[in-house]
């Protein structure tokens, strides 16, 4: 699939955040965006992110031979690395910014990339933390999580536990069936509001931090839901020791090997703004 387009607008120019957004973040752990990219923009990113998420998927099984995991999406890391126009989105300003102002940070660094495509019947999205895989001293990391096309409840839509992010990691668990059941039962004695949009348009983002419990449904549409995702860290933040061995796998992946206790600042993280 060739998806190179003669022209891509530049994603660098500056929004202005709400601040209920700002405060919601604060108070919640998540909030959504609307309109980070307008129609005419996520347009022209679509076809490139989804093209690129085509070549570079792995995943050649047949959805019901997979588990769990697999069956909640196709998941495609680091497309910046290997698509100069999906680059251009992952390390925009614009986006890095609005990252920047949720957690009150002067800067951040990108963590990696992932597109994460919930294929029609593709299942559930287990209760989870990300920061679970992440070897990071600090609570300020947020994901942004974007459709590339319009979604509603029945595609699998991002759904968070409120407030549940102030107690750092739960479990030391990944995500599978065990997961959510320990979730599960943690959520509903928590009493977390459960929160989630009925639809996103393309181009509108929620964020959430890193250790903000989260999952999805699964996509009983005829669609594929259609997200591109990145995370982003705070720059100044540090490597920590492993505490299992997702972190360790982490740690060489994204963070190229760097010392722990040293700064986050590999080349695979570079500074954004």
């Amino acid at each position: 699939m060739n998806t190179q387009v003669s022209y891509l607008p530049g994603l660098d120019n500056l929004k202005k955040l709400p601040d209920d957004d700002v405060q919601e973040f604060s108070k919640n752990g998540h909030t959504l965006v609307h309109g980070v990219l307008s129609k005419d923009e996520i347009d022209a990113y679509r076809p490139v992110i989804a093209g690129a998420a085509d070549r570079y998927n792995t995943e050649k099984r047949k959805l019901e031979e997979r588990d769990t995991y697999g069956k909640a999406f196709l998941q495609i890391m680091n497309l910046w690395r290997v698509d100069e126009d999906v680059k251009k989105f992952v390390l925009a300003k614009r986006m890095a910014k609005i990252a920047a102002d949720l957690m009150g940070v002067e800067n951040v660094r990108l963590y990696h990339d992932q597109a994460l495509f919930k294929e029609p019947g593709g299942g559930p999205t287990p209760w989870h933390q990300d920061q679970y895989y992440w070897p990071i001293d600090t609570h300020n990391t947020v994901t942004m999580w974007m459709p590339l096309i319009d979604i509603d409840v029945d595609m699998g839509m991002l759904t968070f536990a409120s407030k549940s992010y102030f107690d750092g990691a739960v479990f030391n668990h990944e995500i599978s069936d065990e997961s959510e059941t320990l979730f599960d039962d943690y959520v509903n004695d928590k009493q977390f509001e459960i929160s989630r949009a009925k639809t996103m348009k393309a181009g509108d983002a929620t964020w959430h931090r890193g250790f903000t419990i989260h999952n999805a449904p699964g996509n009983d549409s005829d669609k594929m839901r259609e997200i591109m995702t990145i995370i982003y860290v705070a720059d100044g933040a540090r490597i920590t020791p492993y505490k299992n061995e997702w972190q360790k796998n982490d740690h060489e992946k994204w963070l190229m090997g760097k010392p722990i206790g040293g700064l986050i600042d590999s080349d695979l993280n570079p500074k954004l703004l």
